[in-house]
């Protein structure tokens, strides 16, 4: 039986739905040699700014029973040493890939996301949900409301082309009102979640393990918030979902298919095991023969809920 793996977010073609998030994969040369990448459906890019950023005070990662801590505080070359350094390698790769960026105003997104463009990127993630920073001094980051988010995807919208996928996070009240204001606003496709607010102590030394005090969680310990997530987003929009938050194995990765997802992101699996995304995608298509299913499409948000009271 002929097996359909592909898939398409905006105006990418993917080969298969298994992607490796932003800040797991560095710009995609770091892992070559260790992973056939261009097996992948497609790369989304450790985050960039149009200039330079130190990132947070170290301790930067801390672990934590089922996940891991992080206060990288998005620490990057910038976007023209990336474009001089970094996309000439991302050029010849015969998968897709997809930068994701960030900025302290709509007008910095939407200033780094054209210069992309006039340099051939095809599609960029749209980082407006990084807890480590902050992007507004005293105020939500934009994707704490939903407001500001329809701001950013907006103005990226007015000024590219470039398919868009905005990144939101786990840290509101109501997800669905914010990924219909990204839909609202244009954007093509969503990924979510990004990683959940939390900390850790020393109780030796009464101190946080982070020297940010707070981080981002990832790891397992995340799954069943971002599954909750995902399949809240897919009964509130009609854009494609990129779905990621904890996905250690294939059955991680089908339970967010089927709860909506039309591609998955691998992320904290990828420091425990670099081929981690290669095995996904073979349990995936193991796990299709077994079921008879042919396409990859016609599993996408097949959850079967029970009526509830």
């Amino acid at each position: 039986m002929g097996i359909s793996l592909s898939v398409k977010i905006g105006k990418l073609s993917l080969k298969n739905p298994v992607l490796v998030a932003s800040g797991t994969f560095g710009y995609g040369e770091e892992y070559k040699g260790l992973v056939d990448i261009n097996k992948l459906g497609a790369i989304i890019t450790k985050t960039i700014t149009l200039k330079p950023k130190a990132g947070n005070k170290p301790p930067r990662i801390a672990e934590t029973p089922q996940g891991m801590l992080n206060s990288i505080g998005l620490e990057n070359c910038g976007s023209e040493t990336f474009i001089k350094e970094k996309l000439s390698f991302l050029k010849t790769l015969k998968t897709a890939f997809i930068v994701s960026i960030a900025g302290y105003t709509k007008e910095e997104f939407s200033k780094l996301a054209k210069r992309l463009e006039d340099e051939g990127v095809k599609a960029v993630e749209l980082n407006i949900s990084c807890p480590n920073i902050e992007y507004r001094k005293g105020k939500l980051n934009f994707s704490q409301d939903a407001k500001s988010t329809y701001a950013v995807v907006r103005q990226v919208k007015k000024s590219t082309r470039l398919t868009i996928i905005t990144k939101l996070s786990p840290n509101v009240t109501d997800i669905s009102e914010i990924a219909k204001a990204a839909e609202e606003a244009g954007s093509d496709a969503l990924s979510l979640i990004n990683t959940l607010l939390g900390m850790a102590v020393n109780i030796s030394t009464r101190t946080p393990l982070l020297g940010n005090i707070t981080g981002g969680l990832s790891g397992p310990a995340v799954k069943p918030v971002a599954l909750r997530m995902i399949w809240e987003a897919y009964n509130s929009v009609k854009i494609p979902l990129v779905g990621m938050g904890g996905i250690m194995d294939a059955s991680d990765a089908i339970e967010f298919i089927i709860s909506g997802a039309a591609a998955i992101g691998i992320g904290t699996a990828n420091f425990i095991n670099p081929e981690a995304s290669l095995e996904i995608i073979g349990g995936i298509k193991k796990y299709m023969k077994e079921n008879k299913i042919k396409n990859v499409k016609s599993l996408i948000g097949t959850l079967k809920c029970p009526t509830r009271n």
